[in-house]
């Protein structure tokens, strides 16, 4: 007979959406540095050319928007969407494999991609937001990677994504980034001990 312990295998998708700037990236990176064996991140795949520091295949798989586009046409995308003329998607072979190696595997995208999962797949959904739409400003203005005019289309689609928190099942606000971790966290821990989560 198999312990109780031993029922706690099941694993599970999380998606988490969130405004550009909002710090999901570092809660992520924060949350696979302390948990390797057991959290993954799959890498999305994109048609926007790489910023300055990213790396293809780690940050994202950089494709042209030809080979993106046979992706959809193979029906091989999990999720996709198009954000300022950008084609966004998730390889659903990627999360297989992911789940193969027993991890929870994060989807970090964005509100079209993730509402586009809901109702299809089994998934938890946490969305990170900004204290404030003047804290997400001025946390933009910090990265310098924008132009005035692209900052200001980020901040009408951060209103947008906003107003999508009532299709999530959590909300975490980044006002403190250690104090948003350890919600994320417990959420996560919490989570993996739900009864329709366990292999009965």
């Amino acid at each position: 007979m198999s312990s109780l312990g031993e029922k706690l295998k099941k694993k599970f998708l999380v998606v988490i959406s969130a405004p550009a700037g909002t710090g999901k990236t570092t809660l992520v990176k924060m949350l696979i540095d302390e948990f390797p064996d057991k959290m993954t991140q799959s890498i999305s795949c994109t048609t926007r050319a790489p910023r300055e520091r990213e790396v293809d295949g780690k940050d994202y798989h950089f494709l042209s928007k030809k080979a993106f586009q046979a992706h959809i046409d193979r029906s091989e995308f999990l999720e996709y969407a198009i954000v300022f003329g950008n084609h966004y998607g998730t390889l659903k072979k990627n999360v297989l494999e992911d789940r193969r190696k027993k991890h929870h595997v994060i989807l970090v995208i964005d509100t079209q991609g993730a509402l586009s999962l809901k109702g299809k797949i089994e998934a938890l959904f946490i969305f990170v937001a900004p204290p404030s739409t003047e804290t997400l400003n001025e946390r933009l203005i910090k990265r310098k990677s924008e132009s005035a005019e692209m900052l200001q289309k980020r901040l009408n689609l951060a209103h947008h994504e906003i107003e999508q928190i009532k299709h999530y099942d959590y909300l975490i606000i980044n006002d403190d980034l250690d104090h948003a971790y350890l919600v994320l966290k417990s959420i996560i821990l919490a989570e993996e001990h739900r009864i329709n989560h366990l292999v009965l």
